[in-house]
């Protein structure tokens, strides 16, 4: 059997990755975990995905195809930065699973990496143990375990009262404010990721709000992004000084979603700030693990990852 044909993803495409997309968890959670419907019967709501990527990263986006029929086998999002290169999500046909659609669609990014001399970073969940033997295979090194935990926030607002801090937080919206954000992200985790912060500030695909606490010297304590988006109302990324800010920036982010029910991911370590969703109603469906080929930049406070972007 022929190997996959490489190219980039284009906006022709976009119907047919997001018809991919929603074929492939289905299958994969159908026949792993009997839980398939969790993703729905329409493939429309995963558009959003490959037309996020390509405001943020044209150009990146990588497609396999049939070197015969030239059917769309599978996708692979890529988002380079400064300081790593990071991948998003990687899907593949039902049908072509077993043919090595997903490793060549990593060759290209690893190869970027070498090149260039920086670390790849990824977010992937560890009920999927395919993609986390593949990535481990490659030579992937796990470094935070994360839980994955959604709450339905009552019409009336969260219960009990703010956390500390909660009255501080406010949102920003103007696509300067971008280099602040990154400047905090790279001093705390050594990522720079002013390119996806510009994104969200200027709100042109999707629906993002950007929330940020400042202490009583006007510096910041720590940020949130949230997606508001009907296809992926989810809260991240964000970095934070530690648990008291990051449940200031939680309450509000979630307060402001009334009725809706975000998805956020918070890391296993963080033990009192999990108790304080759990209070507040969260649960637990999932859980996620951050992993690099290369070396790990020192890393001080909390983080939010998130599935749109998964550039970390």
């Amino acid at each position: 059997m022929l190997p996959p044909t490489i190219r980039p993803l284009l906006a022709s495409d976009h119907a047919a990755t997001a018809h991919l997309l929603h074929r492939s968890l289905v299958e994969w959670y159908q026949r792993h975990l009997n839980q398939g419907a969790r993703f729905g019967d329409s493939p429309v709501p995963f558009r959003l995905f490959p037309e996020v990527y390509a405001t943020l990263d044209p150009g990146e986006a990588l497609a396999a195809c049939d070197p015969t029929s030239g059917d769309l086998l599978g996708v692979c999002f890529i988002h380079p930065r400064p300081t790593h290169i990071a991948l998003g999500i990687v899907a593949t046909a039902p049908e072509a699973q077993g043919r090595g659609v997903a490793r060549a669609l990593l060759a290209p990014a690893l190869d970027l990496a070498r090149r260039t001399g920086r670390p790849v970073r990824l977010v992937s969940s560890l009920l999927n143990l395919d993609s986390f033997s593949l990535y481990s295979r490659l030579g992937f090194v796990p470094h935070t375990l994360y839980q994955d935990l959604t709450l339905t926030v009552p019409a009336a607002g969260l219960p009990g009262a703010p956390p500390p801090g909660a009255d501080r937080v406010r949102l920003v919206t103007d696509p300067a404010e971008a280099s602040r954000l990154a400047a905090f992200e790279l001093a705390w985790q050594g990522l720079d990721r002013t390119t996806d912060y510009t994104f969200f500030l200027r709100n042109t695909v999707g629906d993002w709000r950007v929330w940020v606490l400042e202490n009583a010297a006007g510096e910041l304590e720590g940020f949130l992004v949230a997606s508001q988006h009907p296809s992926c109302v989810m809260l991240g990324p964000g970095v934070t000084r530690g648990e008291t800010a990051a449940a200031a920036l939680l309450w509000r982010a979630l307060d402001a979603q009334r009725g809706a029910s975000p998805v956020f991911l918070v890391p296993c370590t963080a033990s009192g700030l999990v108790r304080q969703c759990y209070a507040w109603g969260a649960r637990n469906v999932e859980l996620h693990a951050a992993q690099a080929l290369g070396p790990v930049a020192p890393a001080r406070g909390l983080t939010f990852p998130t599935f749109l972007p998964e550039s970390g």
